[in-house]
C-alpha cells in the first residue's frame, strides 16, 4: 500500500497520531495541508452546508468518497440505509473499524447492478468527475446507480475568485480548458497518490449540464467561500 495517503493518514489517527496531516499539492495554488482529525468530525462539528445535506438524504444512501466515513456515521445513528463507497483500502479499514455497517471498496464508474434513492457527494464530491468531459460521463452514469426519481446530493465550489487579479479583474487563460479542472498530488509519509484530475463546477454549468442529461436543478445553499449545495433529481 504506497499510493493510499489518506488510508494510510485516517490508520494512524485511529492508532493515535492526533495531529497527523495530509499534504495537498496542486496546479493552482501552494501546497496546501488537511488535518487528519477533521475527516472524523461528528455532526456537532459539520458546517451548515452538510448537515443541510444530510437532513436532505431519503431512501437509501451511497455516500460516495466516503474517506473515513463521518457522513455515513451519522447518517446510520439517525437509523438511514446507507452504504459507503471508497477506493481507498485504509479509508475502507477505518470505516469497518468505527463501525460502518456497509462499506464497498470500489470505483463508482465500476459499480454496478446497485440501485440508490440518493447519492451524496459532500467534500465537492463531484470532483471525482474530474473534468467537464468526465462530468457528462458521470451524469450518465449515475443515471444507472439511480432509482426512478433519485436524487443527487453534492458539494462543489465556483473557483473563479482564484484567478482574480488585485484590481478584481480576472485572469484566465482561454486555451487551458475550463478553469475549475485541477490537477492535485496528496502525500503522507512515504505514500503518494500520484497526480489526479478533480473538478470544481459553477452552479450555472452544472446546472446546464444536469438538465441536458435529464435532471432537474436546485441550489439548495451557497456557501460564504464560493461553494454550494445543489441536489439534481432524475427527471
Amino acid at each position: 500500500m504506497k499510493n493510499d495517503p489518506i488510508g494510510a493518514a485516517v490508520l494512524d489517527y485511529l492508532a493515535g497520531a492526533e495531529n497527523a496531516e495530509i499534504t495537498v499539492e496542486s496546479n493552482l495554488t501552494e501546497d496546501d495541508v488537511i488535518p487528519v482529525y477533521y475527516l472524523f468530525r461528528t455532526e456537532e462539528h459539520m458546517p451548515e452546508l452538510e448537515l443541510l445535506a444530510l437532513d436532505a438524504c431519503r431512501g437509501s444512501v451511497l455516500d460516495v468518497g466516503a474517506g473515513a466515513g463521518c457522513h455515513a456515521l451519522a447518517l446510520q445513528q439517525r437509523g438511514v440505509e446507507v452504504t459507503a463507497l471508497d477506493i481507498s483500502e485504509g479509508a475502507v479499514e477505518s470505516m469497518h473499524r468505527q463501525g460502518v455497517k456497509q462499506v464497498l471498496r470500489q470505483n463508482l464508474f465500476d459499480l454496478r447492478d446497485a440501485k440508490y434513492d440518493t447519492l451524496l457527494m459532500l467534500m465537492n464530491g463531484i470532483g471525482i468527475a474530474g473534468t467537464l468531459d468526465g462530468l457528462a460521463h458521470f451524469l450518465e452514469h449515475a443515471k444507472t446507480l439511480l432509482k426512478p426519481g433519485g436524487q443527487i446530493l453534492l458539494e462543489s465550489s465556483d473557483i473563479l475568485y482564484m484567478y482574480e487579479e488585485e484590481d478584481g479583474s480576472v485572469l484566465l487563460d482561454l486555451n487551458a480548458g475550463y478553469y475549475g479542472e485541477v490537477k492535485y498530488n496528496m502525500t503522507y509519509k512515504d505514500q503518494e497518490s500520484g497526480w489526479f484530475n478533480w473538478l470544481f463546477i459553477d452552479p450555472s454549468i452544472l446546472e446546464d449540464h444536469a438538465l441536458s442529461h435529464g435532471y432537474t436543478f436546485e441550489l439548495l445553499l451557497e456557501g460564504e467561500t464560493g461553494n454550494y449545495l445543489a441536489r439534481l433529481v432524475l427527471a
